[in-house]
Order: structure tokens, then sequence, then C-alpha cells
């Protein structure tokens, strides 16, 4: 059967939604924003999940060197810096706003390249750009909610993302595969932000978070943790067997999350601020388009 052979994508998709909507739960719903607490929390029960099933042999890595560890340590520096924003954003902005400033990651990395390669321009990727950037810069005046710290933290967000992206086309080594970067990014993130917890006031502001004792919060944290593992190995499994479909999954992907969010969590929009979402996608969609063409 031909659907067959998009049951990654799908799986990816599925585990992308409820991913992000888990997080959003804690953080806005929960309104436990003690994000080095809860990415530290993430990042550890990540490492350890990605070691024991390496232990156990569900997954291959091998072993990482001192040397390529750290010609790595800038991209999860990088790394660090996307999930702690990300964490304050996602808390502050509805999920179709998150994405659509999320979306002008593209826009930073696009930049950093051309400086870096100086190639020649191509007028569809230039107009996608364009159009993403056009979408993040008109959002923020169309918001019927606008928050100045949501949109500054989804600012330093989008800037992590791009400038990640964009280390990672530069580095191009064979030393590192995607597990294996991700493992470097896990365990400096867990002792990154352990030593952030207390100057941040995060590890003292939490004993007084009045949900520390409920099963809901409990559940909330540990499902985000399992689910965003999970995303890493559906991440990697649809690069390996769906590598020119991963694009088109990860668009579709966020497309039924924004499609998905109003129904579930409550967010005030008008016709001009979905426009900005709509404009911004369709951006994104063109982008991958003019990837495949050149």
């Amino acid at each position: 059967m031909q659907w067959k052979r998009h049951i990654n994508g799908l799986a990816f998709s599925f585990v992308f939604v409820v991913s992000y909507f888990t997080n959003k739960f804690v953080l806005s719903v929960l309104k436990f924003t003690y994000p080095t607490l809860f990415q530290g929390w993430q990042t550890s029960i990540g490492a350890l999940l990605l070691l024991l099933s390496v232990k156990l042999g569900w997954v291959e890595m091998s072993r990482i060197t001192r040397s390529a560890a750290l010609l790595w340590l800038p991209g999860s520096v990088l790394f660090v810096g996307n999930i702690y924003a990300g964490s304050r954003a996602l808390s502050r902005l509805g999920i179709p706003f998150f994405f659509t400033l999320q979306n002008s990651a593209h826009v930073v990395s696009f930049v950093i390249l051309k400086l870096v390669h100086r190639e020649k321009l191509q007028w569809l990727k230039f107009i996608s750009v364009g159009l993403m950037l056009l979408s993040a810069i008109s959002l923020p005046l169309q918001d019927p909610q606008f928050d100045l710290n949501g949109y500054l933290w989804a600012v330093g967000h989008l800037v992590c993302v791009g400038a990640y992206r964009a280390f990672q086309v530069q580095y191009k080594s064979s030393l590192l595969s995607d597990l294996e970067q991700q493992c470097i990014n896990y365990l400096f993130s867990v002792l990154l932000l352990a030593i952030a917890a207390h100057p941040t006031g995060d590890l003292v502001g939490v004993w007084e978070f009045p949900s520390l004792h409920s099963y809901t919060f409990h559940g909330g944290c540990c499902a985000s943790a399992l689910l965003g593992f999970l995303l890493l190995l559906a991440t990697v499994k649809l690069k390996s067997g769906l590598s020119d479909h991963c694009g088109v999954w990860m668009i579709l992907s966020k497309v039924f999350a924004v499609s998905l969010s109003p129904f579930i969590f409550y967010m005030d929009m008008n016709v001009l601020s979905l426009l900005c979402v709509f404009t911004s996608h369709c951006g994104e969609a063109l982008m991958l388009y003019s990837d495949r063409e050149s």
C-alpha cells in the first residue's frame, strides 16, 4: 500500500503535535514558568533515555571523541538558547503565532549562509524569505493579545534556531550523526541549565509553585520529557526513511498543530493575524519548493 511508505511521516506528525501541545499545556495552562528546570528536566530525561537506548541496542551511536564534542560546542550553546527562549515564548504566545515567528529562523539561516558562501541569489527563495519576514514583522501589530516579552523571547528563539541550522550546514562533518549531536546537546544543556537554575531564581521560586504536588503537573512534565525524546527518534527515522519528504512532513505537522490548537487552547485571533500565519507557512512551503528546484 502507498500509505505504508509514509508511516514514518504520520508517526512524526502525531508525536510533533502532541509534544508541542503537552509543552504548551505545562507552560501556559499549568503556568510552570521556570524554563531552566523545565528544560533541564526534559534534556536530562532525554539524555538518559538516549544512552539507555544505545545500551539496549535500540539505536546505534558511535563513541564521541573529545575533539568532535569540542567542535560541536557552539551548536550546543545555540541549542540551549533555542530551548530556553522557546519555552519562554511558547508560554506567552499561542501556537499559531509561535510557529509564525519560528518560521523566520529560515531568514536568519538564509542571511548567514549567504554572507558565508556568497552564492547567486534565487528569486523564489528570496520571495519566500520575504514572506516569512513580512509575516513575522506584521504579526505583533495585528495580535489582539500583544505580549512584548513573549515576542522578545520569540526573537531570541528564532535567532538561535536559524544560527543553529546554519552551523549544522557549515559543520558538514561525518564525525557526528544526528543522534550524537543531540547527545552532546543534551549533556551540555543539563550542565548549563543546572548551573543557571539558582541565578535565575527558578530553583527558589519553584517551591512556591502551587501545582508542584499535583498529579496533573507530574503527568504533564513526564509526558513532555518522553515526547521530546520520541520526537527526536521520529525525526531521525523520518530523515533516514523519507529524506526527500522530511520538509513536507515538517510543514504539514505545523499546519496540523496550528489548525487544532484553537480547539484546545484559548487564543484571540483576528483576520489580519490569521493572514500573517497563513502567509508565513506559504513562505516556508515556497522555500522548500525552491530548494527542490535548485
